[in-house]
């Protein structure tokens, strides 16, 4: 079946990663200009002190539809939102610098494969999902954080914290303004406000491989997501994500 022309702007949240964009960037562009996709690629730069920009500008000057978008440093989370409101596509997708799942996956997200659907978001877990290369500590750290937040906030999906979402403009704009995590747990909040506003929300198995140039650090950033899964739980409780929370802003 042929690639259904679609909209579609790629945010990736980039904090010093000055050594990985330039491969992700040429990945991305060469299957991008292969579809019949109207697309962006909007880097969003987190408060960079390397080289990140200067990469990031180097590929502007190539390509009109690469954007480089300059935050104050805030967080992965802040980075986020940042790019997904400021991009204007009809769908939007969070990517993170190290490409870890196969860009070949994305039409997967997108009409015609996938239709009904408000928020679409990678899962490592369940049938058809594959993960490469994973160190056996970081799957079973990951999946113990799981069973906490499936328990406090958001039951019955398998992957939060995967870093590659899709989510229809309406989505956006239903969503993000009442996001306030900055930082790694931002995905739950996300998530946990979209379930509390009826959105649909579907799991899509991927091809995941693990980089070890990983940001994440299990011990310091596990015990502050942690913190903030019982802040979103509180959030959620106080029905601050509610639809209602719309008229008292």
């Amino acid at each position: 079946m042929a690639d259904t022309p679609v909209g579609v702007s790629i945010v990736i949240p980039a904090f010093n990663e000055e050594s990985r964009l330039d491969e992700t960037l040429d990945e991305l562009t060469r299957f991008l200009t292969a579809r019949p996709w109207d697309w962006e690629v909007r880097v969003v730069d987190d408060g960079s002190v390397d080289g990140t920009c200067r990469v990031v500008e180097d590929w502007t000057r190539r390509y009109a539809t690469v954007v480089l978008q300059r935050e104050p440093h805030r967080g992965k989370g802040g980075a986020v939102k940042a790019g997904l409101m400021s991009a204007t596509a009809p769908f939007r997708f969070i990517c993170d610098a190290d490409l870890a799942m196969p860009v070949a996956e994305l039409p997967r997200f997108l009409p015609p494969t996938l239709s009904a659907f408000d928020v679409a978001i990678g899962s490592r877990e369940g049938h058809g999902a594959r993960r490469v290369g994973e160190p056996i500590v970081r799957h079973v750290a990951g999946r113990v954080f799981n069973y906490a937040v499936q328990q406090l906030t958001v039951p019955g999906i398998e992957d939060t914290q995967c870093g590659f979402k899709m989510f229809t403009a309406a989505a956006i704009d239903a969503i993000f303004p009442f996001v306030h995590v900055d930082g790694w747990a931002f995905d739950i909040e996300v998530l946990c406000i979209a379930r509390a506003r009826g959105l649909r929300i579907v799991e899509v198995p991927i091809e995941w491989h693990y980089r070890r140039q990983s940001q994440l650090n299990l011990l310091r950033d596990g015990v502050a997501m942690f913190r903030e899964l019982l802040r979103i739980r509180s959030r959620a409780r106080s029905g601050a994500y509610d639809a209602r929370a719309d008229r008292s802003r």
